[in-house]
């Protein structure tokens, strides 16, 4: 028996906006793989729930005429992993998401739960940050669109106001067309663990030439991050096994991971630059390019 004082359930975004605003204390369940977690263990702050589970227009993805992919935040994570649309533009989120739990855990978590939790270990994350992705929220003063990589502002912490509520996540054409991608979670066990360590790479290739890459990674920082001083310097370089060595060497220094009981720091940046070097190489060969 879960112990929580209010239960209310949405229909629809307007109607979660205005429960939203109602009850100051109230918190969103979607798939709840987290949050009958944190009512289980008796958290406190999840005694006000709003159900969104079965709003429609939260639950899609789609693919605009001018090729940008769209995915509904309430869209559990095996809905995107095997959705035709998500493996043929954009295999690296579902690479990511096939990571995530188990079967069970998949059929009823959220990818936008998974964002909106804030945590530095999110899996989906990193993918959709290597993709530019952007997301939009909607509160009662109308929508806005932001960089998904700034909406994480710290551990379990998000840039949603506590009337808004994350409407879609975009990923325009222009970010995944001509791109390959891969992902890499390190952790402990194989299934059914956090990641030590998640990374996600996205790259361009042409003429044996890195023409753009974007590297992300989780658990590498408060927040999943991208590496953009270790982007900048490789960007327009011939394929080499020295470029991966470079970008393992120049990583170390776009990333600040923390010690912690699943891991110390200095074990967590040798994981980070063994990570760049497996990750970026297989996204490279994933773009059809070679290492010499």
């Amino acid at each position: 028996m879960f112990n929580f004082k209010s239960y209310s359930r949405a229909g629809s975004i307007q109607e979660t906006i205005r429960l939203l605003k109602e009850n100051p204390e109230a918190h969103l369940i979607a798939g709840g793989t987290d949050v009958l977690v944190k009512l289980h263990k008796g958290k406190g702050d999840f005694d006000h729930l709003i159900d969104i589970h079965g709003i429609a227009e939260l639950d899609f993805i789609s693919q605009k005429d001018d090729g940008d992919l769209v995915i509904g935040p309430l869209c559990c994570f095996t809905h995107v992993a095997e959705s035709a649309l998500i493996r043929k533009h954009i295999p690296v989120l579902s690479e990511a998401i096939l990571t995530i739990g188990g079967p069970q855990v998949r059929n009823m978590a959220t990818i936008g739960g998974n964002l909106c939790n804030g945590v530095p270990s999110a899996d989906s994350a990193t993918p959709l940050i290597a993709l530019n992705a952007v997301v939009t929220i909607e509160g009662p003063d109308g929508s806005r669109q932001m960089p998904l990589e700034d909406f994480f502002l710290g551990p379990g912490r998000v840039a949603l106001e506590h009337h808004e509520i994350m409407t879609a996540i975009t990923v325009s054409r222009d970010n995944y067309a001509g791109y390959s991608g891969h992902f890499f979670k390190y952790a402990m066990r194989e299934a059914m663990d956090i990641a030590t360590i998640g990374c996600s790479a996205v790259c361009r290739v042409e003429d044996d030439v890195l023409t753009d890459l974007r590297l992300a990674y989780g658990v590498a920082a408060p927040v999943p991050i991208r590496c953009k001083d270790t982007e900048d310097k490789i960007r327009g370089r011939k394929l080499s096994t020295q470029l991966l060595n470079d970008i393992a060497e120049a990583v170390v220094d776009d990333v600040s991971p923390r010690t912690s009981w699943r891991a110390a720091k200095e074990f967590r940046l040798q994981i980070i630059a063994t990570l760049a070097r497996r990750v970026v190489k297989q996204a490279i060969l994933n773009a059809g390019g070679t290492i010499q």
